[in-house]
């Protein structure tokens, strides 16, 4: 439940402290607590929720990924965006991403694409060098996508969106469909990296995902600004 401001690591807490004490957040507890009260199955995990800001904290933001609303069915979400735990078969638009990241690097060293047969979906091992997977609403209940918005997490994670766009410099966002599109559109681009494409679902991919090549864009920005560059291929080796 979002009333523990334990759960959130001491670097956020610094920079968004204040929001939990608002009268938004006040109403999600209330929310979410009735929720709970009838029954409800809700995901990710209590202790997952905030995943994201745990495994990446505020001032080792590198790179931020904005995703709408957690996996909605049993055993996917942890609390980043995209990712599952280990053993959880491939959602489509991870499976996609991980396609455009083997093209787009294999392009980048000018040598064929290989199709790499990826069986873990869990990212915590990008998240862990400084990508931010930022879901805009960080709750669902199970069976029910989008359930939860517009109940006040997306005011949350629009001030961490500022949080990182005031206090930051240099960040890559990636923002892949409109939603994250407008999520993002506060980003100063005179000060961080903004990179657009549609998003990497089955239904949208090939408008433009495909192709993007977000990922070396991505790491030639960092290595121009003195930092080092991500492995993206990291979660593809995981056994």
């Amino acid at each position: 439940m979002p009333n523990s401001k334990a759960q959130m690591h001491e670097s956020w807490l610094a920079e968004l402290g204040e929001q939990f004490e608002a009268s938004y957040m006040r109403k999600l507890r209330e929310f979410l607590a009735a929720q709970k009260r009838a029954g409800k199955v809700i995901f990710p995990a209590g202790d997952s929720m905030f995943a994201a800001f745990n495994s990446t904290q505020f001032a080792q933001v590198k790179v931020v990924i904005i995703g709408q609303d957690p996996y909605h069915g049993p055993g996917q979400a942890h609390g980043l965006s995209f990712s599952v735990p280990p053993g959880v078969p491939l959602p489509p638009s991870l499976t996609n991403i991980y396609q455009e990241i083997n093209d787009d690097l294999a392009a980048d060293a000018g040598t064929d694409s290989v199709r790499r047969s990826a069986t873990s979906g869990d990212l915590t091992a990008w998240a862990n060098q400084g990508v931010l997977l930022l879901n805009s609403v960080l709750t669902v209940e199970q069976s029910r996508a989008g359930s939860h918005q517009g109940k006040g997490w997306e005011t949350f994670t629009d001030a961490v969106v500022a949080a990182l766009n005031a206090e930051r410099e240099n960040i890559v966002f990636l923002l892949w469909g409109a939603y994250a599109q407008k999520k993002g559109a506060i980003v100063d681009e005179s000060r961080h990296c903004v990179l657009r494409a549609p998003h990497p679902s089955p239904l949208a991919a090939y408008r433009g995902f495909f192709g993007c090549r977000h990922f070396s864009q991505t790491n030639s920005y960092l290595q121009t600004k003195g930092l080092e560059p991500i492995d993206w291929l990291k979660p593809q080796q995981q056994k």
